[in-house]
């Protein structure tokens, strides 16, 4: 194939792919007719050999099989009115051979198609037919070429006494292969002919599926195909109709942590199944097309990923991945400087009221009353602070705590340990912690603003190496029904925010506590509330 399109071009034919597949299918359909012709045609010679030279010594059989030809060769002379050329031409006009010649024991003919001939030595050796042996041949004789049939004579007594040679025309057998061939040649035409109709059939699909590019553009794309899938800082994947994987770019594999391992033994993705590879799963069923819209957000283990899917002719699909980890990280850290530059406003305008007052008792000499005041609101923001460290003795947890505590104040809704809350200052992985109190404590804290009795309580304590942690709230709490979906991707009651999606805080809870071997579910208050509880195994040296 290689050669013949090689060739193709050195001759200076189309460039085009399809009219280079085109001429090939052409040239070897052609060729194999040829091939088959000829393998055809040279055992069929062979077989007409054959054909004449076994018809040759039937003649020969059944004429020595005649006792009376024996008879008459004993008692008669070699002469052309001798009853053995009698019986000789009888038995030639009616088989249709070219001649029957019956010998003496001296190689003399006692017959021939030429009377002339009669008593004359045969041209031919006939000493295998004289010793008892049958005979086959094609042969040189005096009427020509010939395929010959050579039998002993026997007489009654079973004595040889002569040979019977019968030879059939080597003409007519050339005759019947040439009548052969142009039947053959009608049915190798045919073939051709098929042939060459389904080669223009399959170069024609070949050609819209091509776009009626040349290889040499199929290898260009191809090249800059994969230069661009694996230089681009997005995540692509290719899926084919059956939902297996037909691609994955380098950062696609980065960014849904397939490792080595995750690409099975024989070390490539390539025809897998999508969720053997990724497993079950929001992720699996976005790139799958089981969800459906633009911009999707799902959550891959540590990473916030951004999913689109365009369908493609064949029935597959191309999906893209952006990382939005660091945006969701950003856009938390957002909210949460907005939140305390809220509070810190709320504290400047509530710091002011509070200077106000304490000049006006300066002003008014009552001195006493202005220490009092003073130490009054000093004591409120030492006590909360006070109170958290001596419950939570990592300091990361403790100024998160803390700074929660400002903000549900400033909002309105007190913010209290449960009395039950120890944590030593033993965390692996303190910045997990963090994350997952930072998100439940703001749910929290929103449930409660404008509940009748606003409250939100938080508990951690160690159970041996076990973090756990629950958090209360004085909300309308969770339907039992969707205790696990909120939990999912993308699940949220609130309105999104410009800069981010909202659902992804949960999600991330319960990803961090499973990665760590670990769960968070929901649950409800004596009043109706909600609770989570976090548990997290090995979560303290």
């Amino acid at each position: 194939m290689r050669f013949l399109l090689m060739s193709a071009r050195r001759l200076g034919l189309p460039r085009r792919a399809v009219s280079q597949i085109l001429l090939t299918q052409l040239a070897i359909a052609g060729g194999v007719v040829v091939l088959a012709t000829g393998l055809f045609l040279a055992p069929l010679s062979a077989q007409l050999d054959d054909q004449a030279m076994r018809r040759a010594l039937a003649i020969a059989q059944s004429a020595a099989a005649d006792p009376s030809l024996a008879a008459d060769l004993l008692d008669s002379g070699a002469s052309p009115d001798s009853p053995v050329q009698s019986s000789a031409e009888r038995i030639r006009r009616a088989t249709g051979a070219e001649y029957v010649v019956v010998i003496d024991l001296d190689g003399i003919r006692r017959s021939h198609p030429s009377p002339g001939r009669i008593g004359l030595p045969v041209s031919t050796d006939p000493g295998d037919a004289l010793a008892g042996r049958e005979v086959m041949e094609i042969d040189e004789g005096t009427l020509g070429r010939s395929a010959r049939g050579k039998v002993p004579l026997l007489a009654a007594d079973g004595e040889i006494v002569g040979a019977v040679s019968v030879g059939i025309a080597y003409d007519s057998v050339h005759d019947r292969l040439l009548g052969a061939i142009p039947g053959l040649l009608a049915y190798a035409g045919g073939a051709l002919a098929a042939g060459a109709l389904a080669a223009y059939l399959v170069s024609r699909r070949i050609q819209r599926q091509t776009r009626d590019l040349a290889f040499s553009d199929i290898a260009g794309l191809l090249t800059e195909r994969e230069a661009m899938l694996h230089s681009v800082r997005e995540g692509v994947i290719a899926l084919d109709r059956a939902g297996r994987v037909r691609l994955v770019n380098d950062e696609a594999a980065r960014l849904l942590g397939l490792t080595p391992d995750a690409a099975g033994p024989s070390g490539g993705l390539a025809g897998r199944p999508l969720d053997d590879v990724l497993g079950a799963g929001r992720t699996a069923d976005v790139l799958a097309g089981r969800v459906t819209g633009r911009d999707l957000v799902t959550v891959q283990g540590p990473r916030v990923l951004v999913a689109n899917r365009m369908p493609t002719e064949d029935g597959g699909a191309v999906a893209t991945l952006r990382d939005r980890t660091e945006l969701e990280h950003l856009g938390r850290e957002l909210d949460s400087t907005r939140g305390l530059i809220d509070a810190l406003r709320a504290q400047d305008h509530e710091h002011a009221n509070r200077l106000h007052t304490l000049l006006g008792l300066l002003e008014l000499g009552l001195h006493e009353e202005a220490v009092e005041f003073v130490t009054e609101v000093v004591g409120v923001h030492r006590t909360t602070a006070e109170q958290v460290t001596e419950k939570v003795h990592d300091p990361l947890l403790a100024a998160l705590l803390v700074g929660k505590a400002t903000v549900a104040a400033e909002r309105g809704v007190p913010l209290r340990l449960a009395e039950t809350t120890l944590l030593p200052d033993r965390l692996v992985d303190p910045g997990d912690l963090v994350t997952i109190v930072g998100n439940l404590v703001d749910n929290a804290l929103d449930a409660a603003v404008g509940s009748t009795a606003p409250l939100v309580e938080v508990e951690l304590r160690a159970e041996g190496r076990t973090a756990v942690l629950r958090v209360r709230d004085s909300g309308p709490g969770v339907p039992v029904a969707r205790r696990e979906e909120i939990f999912t991707e993308g699940w949220s009651t609130k309105q999104a925010k410009a800069h981010r999606e909202r659902g992804l805080g949960l999600a991330l809870v319960r990803r961090l506590a499973e990665r760590q071997g670990g769960s968070a579910r929901a649950g409800e208050t004596a009043d109706g509330g909600a609770e989570f509880s976090v548990v997290l195994p090995e979560a303290l040296r």
